[in-house]
């Protein structure tokens, strides 16, 4: 199994990680062992892009028509005179 070592931890993280290991009833190193594992794990899942995330929350809340794509389309500054 490999090691890792982390130089200049801020004794504030170490304490709050001491206190979580002693919550979940184990070591300090397990706990870290742990939190990584579970960070690891997260990175493999799918992730969409944020348009389809931002859709998917508020799909359903009002608006019905569709809205279209505007890849391809020159953009156009603003203007505020009056």
């Amino acid at each position: 199994m490999a090691q890792l070592v982390v130089r200049n931890l801020e004794n504030e993280v170490k304490n709050k990680l001491q206190r979580r290991a002693r919550r979940h009833g184990r070591s300090m190193e397990e706990e870290v062992r742990d939190i990584l594992r579970n960070a690891a794990n997260e990175e493999t899942t799918a992730r969409g892009n944020l348009g389809s995330k931002i859709s998917a929350l508020f799909r359903g809340l009002g608006w019905e028509g569709e809205i279209p794509e505007l890849r391809g389309h020159p953009v156009k500054p603003i203007s505020f005179k009056s």
